[in-house]
C-alpha cells in the first residue's frame, strides 16, 4: 500500500523559510511525479510544484522565485523549500504521488505551515 507521510511544517514569522518533507513508501513506480498542493481556510486546494522523476519541474506563479521542490529517488522522498513566506501561505500543504498507466493519484495527511505577519 502506498503511503506519503509530511514533516517540517509549523509557525514562521513573515519573511521566514520552511523546509517539508514527504516521505513516499510501498509498491512505487520509478517513474512517477510528486508534488505539493495547499488549501487554505475556506479556499479550494491549489497545486504549487510538481517535479518528474527526471527533475522536471513546474510551480504555481505565486511559487515561482520563492519555493524550490526537489527529490531524492532513492528515497521516494520529496522538498518544498519555502523562502520569503507570506502570512497568505498559510495553509495546509499537502503531498501528492502519481504513477502508472491509467495514472493512480495518493494523497498525504498534509501538513500545516502557519505564516505570522
Amino acid at each position: 500500500q502506498v503511503r506519503l507521510v509530511e514533516s517540517g511544517g509549523g509557525l514562521v514569522q513573515a519573511g521566514g523559510s520552511l523546509r517539508l518533507s514527504c516521505d513516499g513508501s510501498g509498491p512505487i513506480s520509478a517513474f512517477n511525479t510528486m508534488g505539493w498542493s495547499r488549501q487554505a481556510p475556506g479556499k479550494e486546494r491549489e497545486l504549487v510544484a510538481v517535479i518528474g522523476s527526471d527533475g522536471n519541474t513546474d510551480y504555481a506563479d505565486f511559487a515561482k522565485g520563492r519555493f524550490t521542490i526537489s527529490r531524492d529517488n532513492t528515497k521516494n522522498t520529496v522538498y518544498l523549500q519555502m523562502n520569503s513566506l507570506k502570512p497568505e501561505d498559510t495553509a495546509v500543504y499537502v503531498c501528492s504521488l502519481q504513477f502508472g498507466v491509467p495514472p493512480l493519484l495518493y494523497w498525504g495527511q498534509g501538513t500545516q505551515v502557519t505564516v505570522s505577519s
